[in-house]
């Protein structure tokens, strides 16, 4: 096991000073900081190799094509897809789930049928399957949630019935850290014969995630949460359904031949990846996974538990601070509000300090609206954050409170 010190070093940026204060990064739950390993390997590309994939013969381009391909081969075993065809490779989780809205959504689902959806999804993760409601008649539910930020488990059985054709949950909630029980929800999806479409933007960065053994149907994840490039992101999706679906987009590598009397279209995964790829940012993710793998997926995971812990027992005994999302079951992800002063002001006193955290209502609009608050001050950990970073967030909030008071 690698010591703090020795992972810190690895990440340039948190060399900075902000404000004239060492920069405590505690925003990763929107982007992560990205290695010097994962930083080399877009230069390396772009001053060794630099050519279009799958299409030459000359060198660079077989070098180039053997990296990015690489890429999805370590998507494969991170996640522990089946096979190489069961992984799409997007621009994002924002682009995996448009995706499958857009291609199995539109295709399968009928007029009546309904969509459930979680009350603590990322705007991502609703607007599409709203989008697809409108456009098809199709009925949208949502599943509640606990004061805590649980699934209400009971709520979720009873929405079940057959009418119901798809659930759409996150893993990680990203505005309050729970960890939904994806493997469950899932059984009891398939029981009455939906699929699921899972959110893991905020898991696989953080925890081991088995595609296999939660037994989801798709699988959405990105780049720059994990160390990686922004941009660049992917879709796990079984070959079972991914080989029904029809292309999302059209054009470049997703043809095998065209004429104007037929068109034949490529087999998986490249079917659903069409033109020119962002090949420099999946190398990059390809070499962020080297990276977590390194480190280790259960290191990383306990790592930012204990943070987790100690953020929340520094943090719950300040007077009028709330933490929003106590369950049980979190990643480390510590929402908060600060009784008569607005989030953004702290988030704005926090960064005088050199404190980056994350304000506003994080893309989950329906969540604030379920605890009634407009916004929450989020602070996000990753394996590389110390306690002296919360420690220090810890003084700013105490700080911000004098001030306002």
């Amino acid at each position: 096991m690698r010591d703090l010190t020795s992972i810190r070093n690895d990440f340039p940026i948190l060399q900075r000073k902000v404000n004239g204060h060492a920069l405590a990064y505690l925003d990763n739950a929107a982007s992560s900081q990205m290695p010097a390993q994962v930083i080399r390997a877009y230069s390396d590309y772009h001053e060794r190799y630099h050519a279009n994939v799958h299409r030459g013969v000359h060198t660079l381009s077989q070098e180039a094509t053997e990296a990015y391909e690489g890429a999805r081969d370590r998507v494969r075993a991170f996640i522990n897809a089946s096979n190489r065809k069961e992984v799409i490779l997007t621009t994002g989780t924002t682009d995996s789930l448009n995706l499958v809205a857009a291609s199995y959504g539109d295709t399968f689902l009928q007029k009546g049928d309904v969509i459930l959806i979680s009350n603590l999804e990322h705007h991502a993760n609703i607007v599409p399957w709203m989008q697809l409601a409108a456009k098809k008649g199709l009925e949208v539910k949502v599943i509640p949630i606990t004061e805590s930020g649980e699934i209400d488990r009971e709520a979720y059985v009873s929405l079940l019935s057959p009418k119901v054709k798809l659930v759409a949950v996150n893993h990680v909630s990203n505005a309050l850290g729970t960890v939904n029980p994806v493997k469950w929800m899932a059984e009891e999806a398939h029981s009455i014969g939906a699929v699921i479409v899972v959110d893991g933007a905020q898991a696989v960065p953080h925890m081991t995630v088995d595609v296999q053994d939660l037994d989801c149907d798709f699988y959405a994840f990105s780049g720059h949460k994990m160390c990686g490039p922004t941009g660049f992101g992917v879709l796990y999706g079984k070959e079972s359904l991914l080989s029904t679906m029809p292309p999302y987009r059209t054009g470049g590598d997703m043809i095998l031949s065209v004429s104007f009397d037929k068109i034949l279209f490529n087999t998986l995964p490249y079917v659903f990846e069409a033109g020119t790829p962002p090949i420099a940012a999946g190398i990059q993710l390809g070499a962020a996974i080297d990276y977590l793998t390194s480190i280790g997926m259960d290191t990383i995971a306990k790592m930012e538990h204990d943070l987790l812990v100690y953020a929340t027992e520094r943090l719950s005994v300040i007077e009028g601070l709330r933490i929003v999302g106590t369950a049980p079951e979190k990643a480390a992800v510590v929402s908060f509000v600060l009784d008569g002063i607005h989030p953004h002001d702290v988030g704005t006193m926090l960064d005088e300090d050199g404190i980056a955290v994350r304000t506003g209502h994080h893309c989950a609009q329906p969540v604030m609206e379920r605890y009634g608050i407009p916004a929450t001050t989020r602070a996000s950990f990753a394996f590389y954050n110390t306690t002296e970073e919360i420690d220090r967030l810890v003084a700013s909030v105490h700080k911000t409170i004098e001030l306002f008071r």
